[in-house]
C-alpha cells in the first residue's frame, strides 16, 4: 500500500531527473524479474499509450479462498487481469478475481481500469493529466488518475506478460478495518460526486444519509469529512 503524497514525491523526482517513464508499485508485492522489460515493450508500440497495468496474482497462500486451490494452483490465482468501473455503484472492479490462470487473459489490450497496485506511466501523460490527487490520500486515487488520463485522450492498457504477486491488503488491514472504512467511504463520495451522472449522485447522497445514521464509526466519520471538505489525511491521522 502507498499514499498519494509519497508516490507524487517520487514521480516528481523521477521526471525532474529526466525519466521518460514512471512506475508506481505497492510495497506489499513480489515482482517478476521481467516486469519492467514487458512494460517497455508494450509502451513503445503506440505513442497514445499513457498507462499500463500488469497481470497480478494473489501471493501464494494469500488468496481469498485458499481452500479452493491445489498447491500447484496457489500463486497462479488472479487478483487483477484488467478491469473496469461500475458507474452504477461507483466502484472499480478487477477482471478474473479468484480464477486460476489458464491463459484466458493473455491478450495485451485496452482496459477500463488499471489498479494503483502497479501502474506504469509515461512522462507525457503525467505532464498533461497530472499526478495523483492528494485529496484522496488513499483509495480511489487510482480511479481518479485513470479517469483523467482517459479524458486527456490516452489509452489505458493491460499487459499480461508483466507479472507480479500481491499480498492483498497487507498494510491496510483489509475490508472492514477502520482505515478501509474511512477512506473508501469518503473517497467514493468524492469520486462519484465529481464524475458520476445525476442518478449516481442522487444514490450516493441517499447512501451517505443512511451511513450517517447506521454506518460503522469510521464510515460515519468518512461521510462527515466529505461534507466538511476534509480531504487528504482527513480525521483518520489527525
Amino acid at each position: 500500500m502507498g499514499f498519494s503524497g509519497g508516490y507524487n514525491t517520487g514521480m516528481r523526482y523521477a521526471l525532474n531527473h529526466g525519466a521518460d517513464y514512471v512506475m508506481i508499485i505497492n510495497n506489499d508485492t513480489i515482482v517478476d524479474p521481467n516486469l519492467l522489460k514487458e512494460f517497455l515493450l508494450v509502451v513503445k508500440t503506440d505513442p497514445k499509450i499513457g498507462l499500463i497495468g500488469a497481470k497480478i496474482y494473489f501471493a501464494k497462500g494469500h488468496e481469498f479462498h485458499k481452500e479452493r486451490y491445489t498447491e500447484h494452483e496457489s500463486g497462479k490465482v488472479f487478483w487483477y487481469a484488467g478491469g473496469g468501473f461500475d458507474w452504477n455503484n461507483a466502484v472499480s472492479y478487477h477482471r478474473g478475481v479468484d480464477e486460476v490462470d489458464h491463459g484466458q487473459y493473455d491478450t495485451t489490450e485496452e482496459t477500463g481500469f488499471v489498479t494503483g497496485c502497479c501502474m506504469f506511466l509515461t512522462r507525457d501523460v503525467l505532464e498533461k493529466a497530472g499526478f495523483l490527487d492528494d485529496n484522496y490520500f488513499l483509495y480511489y486515487e487510482d480511479a481518479n488518475l485513470n479517469q483523467r488520463i482517459k479524458q486527456a485522450g490516452y489509452k489505458v492498457m493491460y499487459a499480461p506478460k508483466a507479472i507480479l504477486w500481491h499480498v492483498n491488503a497487507a498494510s491496510s488491514g483489509g475490508s472492514g478495518s477502520k482505515l478501509h472504512d474511512y477512506f473508501i467511504t469518503r473517497n467514493r463520495m468524492l469520486f462519484g460526486m465529481k464524475y458520476g451522472n445525476i442518478r449516481l449522485k442522487f444514490a450516493l447522497i441517499q447512501e451517505s444519509l443512511r451511513l450517517l445514521l447506521y454506518g460503522r464509526e469510521w464510515q460515519k466519520k468518512g461521510i462527515q469529512d466529505f461534507y466538511l471538505r476534509r480531504f487528504g489525511k482527513g480525521s483518520f491521522f489527525s
